[in-house]
C-alpha cells in the first residue's frame, strides 16, 4: 500500500504517529511504513480495530448532526483533529448550518499540511486550524478566540485525545478549563479507548503502541469517563460504545460493542 510522500519539515516518518495509524485503519494513504507496521501489529491482537475506528468516526457524524441540528450549535472546537477524511466536523455542521464556525486543533505537522489544503469551509461560515497542544488550554482558547465567540455556546469535541493525557487529575483539569471557557448551552463530546471490551487485547494494543514510540496513552473504563462529564447534563444513552450511541436503525439488531466508548453532554 502506498503511503504519504515528501514529509513536511519537523516530521520524522520513521516514528509512528497515532493520527497516521488511525488514517491507515480507515483506509487512508496519509501514513508511512512505520505507521502501517504498528497498525498491523495492533490489528493482530484486535482484529476489529478498523471497525472501532469507523465507529468513532460515525459517532462524530451523529453527534455533530445532533449539535448543529437539534441543539442549534454554531461553533465547534475540535481538539485532536487527526488527518482530514470524509465527514469532517465542518462539512457536517456547515452542511446543516452554513454559518457555523469550526476551529480544528492538532500538533502533528502532517495534519497541519493537509488541514490547510482540505479543511475549507463555506463562505458564510469560517474554518480555522491551530497547531497547538491540548495540554495548554489557555493558549488554545486564546488563539481560537480569533474565530469563535466564547460568550456564545461552543461544542468542545474531544475524540481520541484525552487518552494521551494519562493522569486522570490532569485530564480532568484540561476538560474543566475548556468547559469554563464556554457558557451555558455549550456541549462536550468525548470518545476514548476503553478496556471494558476485550480488556486483555486492549491492554496489549496499548503496550505495542507505547513500546513502538507512539505517544503514551491509556485506557479508561466507563466510570472514569463519566467523571469527565461531572456537573453536565449527559444526553441519552450516556457513556456507551461508539457503535451504540444513537445508531441508525438496522434490521441486524444492536451493534456489537467496540474498543471506543463515547458520550455527549450539555453545560447547564
Amino acid at each position: 500500500m502506498a503511503g504519504a510522500s515528501d514529509p513536511p519539515p519537523g516530521l520524522d516518518p520513521t516514528v509512528p504517529h497515532t493520527a497516521r495509524i488511525w488514517n491507515y485503519w480507515l483506509g487512508g494513504k496519509d501514513n508511512y511504513a512505520a505507521d502501517r507496521a504498528v497498525g498491523d501489529r495492533i490489528r493482530q491482537v484486535i482484529p476489529d480495530i478498523a471497525e472501532s475506528a469507523r465507529a468513532d468516526r460515525m459517532f462524530l457524524g451523529r453527534a455533530v448532526r445532533y449539535l448543529a441540528g437539534e441543539a442549534g450549535i454554531r461553533q465547534f472546537l475540535d481538539l485532536g483533529t487527526g488527518l482530514p477524511t470524509a465527514g469532517n466536523t465542518h462539512e457536517i455542521a456547515q452542511g446543516i448550518a452554513p454559518e457555523s464556525r469550526i476551529v480544528y486543533v492538532d500538533n502533528d505537522p502532517l495534519v497541519l499540511t493537509h488541514a490547510r489544503a482540505l479543511l475549507v469551509g463555506t463562505p458564510e461560515g469560517r474554518t480555522d486550524y491551530l497547531h497547538a497542544d491540548v495540554r495548554d488550554p489557555g493558549a488554545v482558547i486564546e488563539a481560537a478566540g480569533a474565530t469563535l465567540d466564547f460568550s456564545r455556546p461552543v461544542a468542545i469535541m474531544m475524540l481520541g485525545i484525552l487518552n494521551f493525557v494519562t493522569d486522570d487529575v490532569e485530564a480532568g483539569a484540561i476538560v474543566r478549563r475548556f468547559l469554563d471557557a464556554v457558557p451555558s448551552g455549550g456541549h462536550l463530546a468525548i470518545a476514548h479507548p476503553t478496556d471494558e471490551v476485550s480488556a486483555e487485547a486492549a491492554h496489549e494494543a496499548v503496550r505495542i503502541g507505547n513500546e513502538a514510540g507512539v505517544a503514551e496513552m491509556c485506557l479508561r473504563g466507563k466510570d472514569r469517563l463519566l467523571a469527565f462529564f461531572d456537573g453536565l447534563e449527559l444526553l441519552p444513552p450516556g457513556v456507551v460504545s461508539c457503535s451504540r450511541w444513537r445508531p441508525e436503525e438496522s434490521p441486524f439488531g444492536v451493534p456489537d460493542e467496540v474498543y471506543q466508548f463515547c458520550g455527549l453532554a450539555r453545560k447547564p
